[in-house]
């Protein structure tokens, strides 16, 4: 930052001094001319026909009254002329240096209003460009972003509102259809029942996901943490995803050390690694493992977890952490998500001063969380 101020440091300084050099050249040339120089006898007599004129004093007067100001005074009205030049030299140097305050004031506008044309200051602040451009592509970028989330938004509120009418509709048909016809076979009433609970099931997660939409822009995130066996934790939430995993062949196999803790908040962790292996579980292809391994490294604790499936493209492994991307634009009733489960999980990563990072390849698709194991 102090080498940015150099050259304008440099140019300021030279401002003053020119100044000042010309306030002395100003007053050398007064001094020569007019009291010392060519013109001091033409300036003297006239000093002295103005005292007679005006004060109607005799010639000799006249002289010994220039004598007395002029000659013997010639210290002060030195001092006295030197001064004034000055203050006209800094008031010059200042009037040059607000120049740089009126760009700068230029410059925010151009931020508070962008247009097109670019923002350009005097070469002494070319520091200063650089920064208003950076913050303008900054600003641009950020709107931008705001701007695509609020679509995506948008588009998935529009595509929950029209999936919910689906099972709405179905479950409403099944009802009445039981309704109707109490004498219904019992193994078609089962069947008929199974179906309205699937839907009805679906439909509940369909709310749910509104309500985590709306939810999102208003909790802070605030951590009660506590010692957690990761262990535990691991093999729990794995368990409960048997019965989602089973019809398809997947199973998902937890290596972690035994007795392995850290210290975070239970709830919010449990939510992190749900959402990774919902991910998983989801985008995995039928008849595979998906695989969750814990390794200690140094301070951190890593935890992976690994799917064999459609690998995610480089360019978007960076944007599936934003709240409301989702990989497969296009929804289905099976898979289709609020795209804020990996965002959430990234925000409660952080919160616990750790990272979380994914990579696709020929291998399968691997998200990794780090965390500090105390």
């Amino acid at each position: 930052m102090t080498s940015d101020f150099k050259r304008l440091k440099r140019k300021f300084l030279g401002s003053i001094v020119m100044c000042t050099l010309g306030a002395l050249a100003v007053l050398a040339v007064i001094m020569k001319v007019f009291v010392d120089g060519l013109l001091q006898a033409p300036f003297a007599e006239g000093f002295v026909r103005l005292c007679q004129k005006l004060f109607h004093m005799s010639y000799y007067d006249g002289v010994a009254i220039y004598q007395y100001i002029f000659l013997e005074k010639k210290a002060l009205w030195i001092a006295l002329a030197f001064f004034l030049l000055l203050i006209v030299a800094i008031y010059i140097a200042l009037n040059r240096f607000t120049a740089y305050f009126t760009q700068i004031n230029h410059g925010l506008d151009h931020l508070i209003h962008p247009s097109e044309e670019p923002v350009s200051f005097k070469p002494e602040l070319e520091f200063m460009e650089r920064k208003f451009t950076e913050v303008s592509a900054t600003l641009e970028k950020r709107e931008k972003d705001a701007r695509d989330a609020e679509q995506r938004k948008n588009d998935l509120v529009l595509y929950l509102a029209h999936d919910i009418r689906t099972p709405l509709t179905s479950v409403i048909g099944y009802l009445s259809l039981l309704e109707e016809a109490p004498d219904m076979p019992v193994e078609q009433r089962a069947k008929y029942t199974k179906i309205t609970l699937e839907k009805a099931y679906r439909l509940e997660q369909l709310l749910n996901e509104f309500f985590e939409i709306t939810r999102y822009n208003l909790q802070t995130i605030i951590l009660n943490k506590e010692e957690i066996h990761l262990d535990f934790m691991l093999l729990q939430i794995a368990d409960e995803f048997y019965p989602i995993l089973e019809s398809e062949g997947k199973t998902i196999e937890v290596h972690v050390p035994d007795n392995l803790t850290i210290i975070g908040d239970a709830d919010k962790l449990a939510r992190v690694f749900n959402n990774i292996l919902k991910n998983a579980a989801a985008y995995s292809s039928p008849d595979t493992v998906i695989e969750v391994e814990v390794v200690q490294e140094g301070a951190e604790t890593v935890i992976s977890f690994k799917n064999k499936g459609k690998l995610i493209p480089e360019a978007q492994l960076n944007q599936i952490f934003e709240k409301f991307y989702r990989v497969d634009s296009s929804r289905t009733s099976s898979t289709g998500g609020s795209g804020l489960g990996l965002a959430i999980a990234r925000e409660i990563v952080n919160a616990h001063g750790g990272s979380i990072a994914a990579k696709s390849g020929a291998q399968g698709t691997v998200f990794t969380v780090r965390l500090p194991s105390k």
